[in-house]
C-alpha cells in the first residue's frame, strides 16, 4: 500500500503529483526545485539554488521518516553543465559518506526556469 508524503518544509507540488510516495519501505520523491517553501522565492545562482533544493529534499525525506543518509539513488537535472562543479560541492555538504548512486543530466528547461532539480529514492 502506498502512502503520500507531504510537508510544508519543501516546495508544494505545482501539478497533479505528490511531493513523495512511500511504498514497501522505500521513499520516492518527486523532483525538488529550489523554491523557498516559506516565501516562494528562488535564490540567485547555482550554489544558492543547489543549497535550497538540497535543504528542501532533506526536509521532505525527514517528513517521510527517513534521511539523506538513507538515500540510495538521486537524479539531478541541471540547466547548464558548466554549473556541475558548483552543484557538486553543495551536494557533498549533504552526502558526506556512502554516497548514493546518481545520474546527472543537462536539460533544456526546468519548471520556473530554475537551474536545477533533484529527485531521490531512499530506504526507511
Amino acid at each position: 500500500m502506498k502512502k503520500v508524503i507531504s510537508t510544508q518544509n519543501a516546495p508544494a507540488a505545482i501539478g497533479p503529483y505528490s511531493q513523495a510516495i512511500e511504498v514497501n519501505g522505500m521513499v520516492y520523491t518527486s523532483g525538488v526545485i529550489p523554491v523557498n517553501p516559506a516565501t516562494g522565492e528562488i535564490p540567485d545562482g547555482a550554489e544558492a539554488q543547489a543549497r535550497q533544493a538540497m535543504t528542501s529534499l532533506s526536509n521532505l525525506l525527514e517528513a517521510a521518516g527517513t534521511s539523506m543518509d538513507n538515500v540510495v539513488k538521486t537524479t539531478v537535472f541541471i540547466k547548464e553543465m558548466n554549473d556541475f562543479g558548483t552543484i557538486n560541492e553543495v551536494y557533498k555538504e549533504f552526502f558526506t559518506t556512502d554516497f548514493p548512486a546518481r545520474s546527472c543530466v543537462e536539460v533544456a528547461r526546468l519548471p520556473k526556469d530554475v537551474l536545477l532539480e533533484i529527485e531521490a529514492v531512499a530506504v526507511k
